[in-house]
């Protein structure tokens, strides 16, 4: 998308975050940094994840997240500081209806891969002190996305994200996030996905699946009946 850049470059580190009574591990809590950062096949120089099971690894090396979102939820909740979602590339001219999983991005001398759209978690609803911040995240579809390193370099605050290669199949991270999340019995939109399902999460393809077998299933009995 013509115009689309990196607003802010954040990074943290894993901290306590208090959690109904109790101490969780999250490195949600980020903050800018300026000039130049190394991005490696597993994120950012300095960025550290709590979870590494849900939140780390090659295909969840780097989370961005549009800033025009931001208006919103200051109506909602009231200003938010930058980088408020744990993401640690804070973007602009660039939504989750814009970007198509396996589309490539250049950013700096790096080259991103859109993997998923972020599922959200509790830490979000921790991170604010507002108990369903994450279904609201959910409900609204501003999640927010992740990429993997396809080339590891350094980016910066204020470079252009440039789309290189998009995939013809047209499968949109907002897309992905509304058929798993929110419209769960849109049965036209799940059998999609899965006939591009090399895209996606094996887990999320196995959901997918069962939602479709469970349909058939369904008929059968009411047919049986």
């Amino acid at each position: 998308m013509s115009g689309a850049h990196v607003s802010v470059v954040s990074t943290g580190v894993v901290r306590p975050l208090p959690w109904r009574g109790r101490p969780v591990t999250s490195a949600i809590a980020k903050s800018p940094v300026s000039g130049p950062v190394e991005v490696g096949p597993l994120g950012l120089a300095g960025d550290e994840q709590g979870d590494r099971e849900n939140h780390g690894g090659p295909d969840k090396a780097v989370l961005l997240y549009p800033g025009e979102h931001y208006p919103a939820w200051a109506d909602e909740v009231g200003p938010l500081v930058t980088p408020a979602f744990g993401e640690n590339l804070t973007t602009s001219g660039l939504l989750e209806s814009d970007v198509v999983l396996g589309s490539v991005y250049s950013v700096g001398s790096v080259l991103l891969q859109v993997t998923q759209p972020r599922q959200p978690c509790y830490k979000l609803a921790a991170h604010h002190g507002v108990k369903d911040m994450a279904v609201r995240t959910q409900n609204t579809g501003r999640t927010g996305f992740y990429c993997r390193v396809l080339r590891p370099g350094h980016l910066a605050a204020g470079d252009a994200l440039e789309l290189t290669t998009r995939p013809s199949h047209g499968i949109t991270a907002a897309e992905v996030h509304r058929v798993l999340n929110v419209d769960r019995d849109d049965e036209v939109a799940v059998r999609r996905l899965l006939r591009h399902a090399r895209v996606l999460p094996e887990s999320w393809v196995k959901l997918l699946r069962r939602r479709v077998d469970g349909d058939i299933e369904d008929q059968a009995a009411r047919l049986g009946g």
